[in-house]
């Protein structure tokens, strides 16, 4: 289904946790084509600065409502915290790739959420869509402060469990070990990961994925300039040959990666 322009129009723009921003877009035209995983790209104001538009997961959806995190770390998300509701943004979606979790919904099956930092963004949104599965979601950050999304998931009806670099909260040590664990006290029959996280977290849980014979699905976080696989700058080297993240992805295998 291809992507379509819209012009959508604020709902909210609310800071949540430190530098963590929610925004929630009203667009029906694309809130009932997206698919778990897929993202879109906002044009942040009217003027030439930023050129490049800014690719953001979407998080959830709500009727005719996408919801959206970011994080405000550079001058297009910096520019983004100064919409209001009401306003309007020019967006491009959905676009990309999402999960398949059409075979591991069913009540019998397992499904285990690993997130890393910002990579809840899109799990949230898989979440909604695994409801009537069992799901675990592992969410990994450096510190206590840095958790995100915890009583979203729990609403959803997830057991959540987290890890921390200094353990300041649940298991210390990174979340790929807590995947080990884990891992180490269950059937791994109707079993699947899905992930989205740093490039690293990515790496070791496809190695874990591999010795374990269980499927993962893995969002990939790439720089994007044009989101529509025109420009090959987000490239990914697989078993393939070199694919388009923001194309062929941002969802792939594990076992298709060249790391």
């Amino acid at each position: 289904m291809e992507a379509a322009r819209v012009i959508a129009r604020i709902i909210s723009n609310k800071n949540f946790s430190g530098n963590y921003w929610h925004l929630e877009l009203e667009s029906t035209e694309i809130s009932r084509r997206s698919i778990a995983g897929q993202f879109i790209n906002i044009k942040v104001n009217d003027s030439q600065a930023p050129l490049l538009r800014r690719p953001l997961s979407i998080h959830s959806v709500h009727s005719s409502r996408i919801r959206l995190i970011y994080e405000a770390i550079g001058p297009g998300t910096q520019g983004l915290t100064k919409r209001k509701p009401g306003e309007f943004l020019d967006i491009i979606g959905p676009l990309g790739n999402g999960f398949n979790f059409s075979k591991t919904s069913s009540k019998s099956s397992l499904n285990i959420l690993v997130a890393g930092g910002m990579g809840v963004a899109p799990l949230v949104f898989l979440a909604q869509r695994l409801k009537l599965s069992k799901s675990l979601v592992l969410i990994g950050a450096k510190s206590k402060n840095c958790l995100l999304c915890i009583k979203e998931f729990q609403s959803l009806g997830c057991r959540v469990e987290v890890a921390t670099d200094d353990g300041s909260s649940g298991f210390k040590g990174k979340v790929t070990d807590l995947l080990k664990k884990t891992l180490s006290t269950i059937d791994h029959r109707l079993l699947t990961i899905y992930a989205c996280g740093p490039k690293p977290m990515l790496k070791v849980l496809s190695l874990i994925a591999a010795e374990n014979q269980i499927q993962a699905q893995l969002s990939l976080e790439e720089h994007m300039a044009c989101g529509i696989g025109a420009c090959l700058g987000c490239a990914v080297q697989t078993k393939h040959g070199f694919k388009r993240v923001c194309h062929d992805g941002p969802v792939f295998l594990s076992e298709e990666l060249v790391w």
